[in-house]
């Protein structure tokens, strides 16, 4: 049986996170009522004329750069003509010839933990179309347009058709959505629609270099529906290959449901002609220069620093830095004073889940930076042990009280002074007479079960660590 190998390309929509549309003032907010942010220019009609976004140009701009495009000193906007319902005016404005930026690559690693570059061939900006929504319910279903989302602004990603796995797709939308939201320019969220994906996969003898028809499968809207897209697409394709059956260049869409991909419809081209109204886009060199000072310090570069500069593991820092937000928020702890070792653990096995289990993000919880280091810090000082610190921490999110008043109010402060628990331990070593003569007799389990005594004899108060020695030279020098 012959084995087949896949090529596999991506063209990647973000919605730039910018106040107003592409082409006129009408505010750009996903998740209005439909139909409020309307005017004559986002309705098309005739007579309004487009004026480019300023702060569309700089975002889509510095999203180029960090993505390692080369910004082109001349690009332009065309008429992609077709008609559609959510684009009645029969044509959408793109850069069908002159796009804005050309280039780029995003490192990943293969499944096998190999470094893959996977090139960008270039990137455009153009208008988002409105959106079509049907009410299927009722003896008469009709389609309705929401306007609001036309001419929000755009850019596309186009690939070179250099992957090859379902893995490696999944691997660069997440690198590349990481990257953009580093540089601010959009969320990037599939699930709220401001990242939209299409594949282009087909397949081909393996060990060869032909380039066989292509399938698209359009409009995915998580990673995991692209990987289980794609790799659906490879075995459905490569399966009619070895049939003989013949390959179709045609539009597809993913099912998640019944986990297929389903035939939408035949590929059409239509007309790209020059638009004459946008003007063309310049970009001066000086201008290119002050958006690459703009560019934050990246992902790639700031996981190095976490490992020189905080000690931390290649992995550690590559998931901190992997959300701006989380890599944002662990240096705050630091700069509060929390070792960074200490952060990092708390950031990722308490904080985080818990900000999650309670639907919120950690930007606007109800714990920042400051509450949480201050918690973190009475941990350090051995005025509460970890459990009360878990404690403490859930009462964060249900009051505005400093922790250490959470700490009092709750009798949280642990008892660390040899005086106040000597009296402790003295009761404990006469209760219990055969677990001190275990720990003579060199029986570690007892040392640990008269802890637990003392523990439970100071209401989980007592400081472990201070505690522990105490406990031991009692022992000892009792023998």
């Amino acid at each position: 049986m012959m084995e087949f190998e896949a090529v596999i390309g991506l063209e990647i929509h973000v919605e730039l996170n910018c106040a107003t549309k592409m082409f006129c003032d009408c505010s750009n907010r996903p998740g209005d009522k439909p139909n409020m942010n309307i005017c004559p220019t986002c309705l098309w009609f005739p007579g309004a004329l487009p004026r480019l976004s300023r702060e569309a140009l700089e975002k889509a701009a510095l999203l180029c750069l960090g993505l390692g495009a080369e910004l082109q000193p001349r690009s332009a906007f065309d008429q992609k003509v077709y008609y559609y319902p959510d684009l009645p005016k029969g044509y959408q404005l793109s850069q069908a010839h002159l796009p804005l930026a050309r280039g780029g690559a995003i490192d990943i690693s293969d499944e096998n933990g190999r470094p893959r570059k996977l090139r960008i061939h270039h990137i455009h900006m153009e208008e988002d179309v409105a959106k079509l929504v049907h009410e299927m319910e009722g003896r008469l279903p009709i389609s309705l347009v929401d306007f609001n989302r036309a001419g929000a602004p755009l850019v596309e990603i186009v690939t070179e058709p250099d992957f090859r796995t379902p893995s490696e797709a999944m691997e660069f939308l997440k690198a590349l959505r990481t990257q953009v939201r580093y540089v601010g320019s959009s969320e990037c969220s599939m699930e709220n629609g401001t990242m939209r994906v299409d594949a282009n996969i087909s397949v081909r003898p393996k060990g060869t270099g032909q380039m066989n028809t292509k399938v698209e499968v359009k409009n995915m809207n998580s990673i995991r529906h692209v990987g289980d897209a794609v790799a659906y697409e490879i075995n459905r394709q490569s399966a009619d290959v070895q049939a003989g059956k013949v390959v179709t260049l045609h539009t597809r869409l993913w099912d998640p449901d019944k986990k297929v991909t389903l035939a939408m419809r035949g590929k059409f081209e239509g007309p790209c002609i020059p638009d004459p109204v946008v003007p063309v886009i310049e970009l001066a060199p000086e201008w290119i220069e002050r958006m690459r000072t703009r560019l934050p310090e990246m992902p790639a570069a700031r996981a190095e620093r976490f490992v020189s500069q905080h000690g931390l593991s290649g992995e550690e820092a590559v998931f901190l830095s992997a959300d701006p937000e989380v890599a944002g928020y662990f240096e705050a702890l630091i700069g509060q004073g929390v070792s960074p070792r200490t952060a990092m653990h708390w950031l990722v096995t308490q904080l985080i889940p818990a900000v999650k289990d309670r639907g919120q993000e950690l930007s606007g919880s109800a714990v920042p930076p400051a509450r949480f280091a201050a918690l973190l810090n009475m941990l350090a000082r051995d005025e509460i042990n970890a459990h009360a610190a878990r404690e403490v921490l859930g009462q964060l999110f249900d009051s505005d009280k400093a922790p250490e008043a959470i700490v009092s109010a709750l009798g949280f402060r642990q008892v660390s002074d040899p005086d106040a628990l000597d009296a402790l331990i003295d009761k404990v070593l006469a209760e219990q007479p055969a677990a001190v003569a275990d720990v003579r007799a060199g029986q570690g389990k007892a040392l640990g079960f008269l802890i637990g005594q003392v523990m439970q004899a100071s209401g989980g108060k007592a400081n472990p660590k201070v505690l522990r020695d105490l406990l031991a030279k009692k022992v000892s020098a009792a023998s």
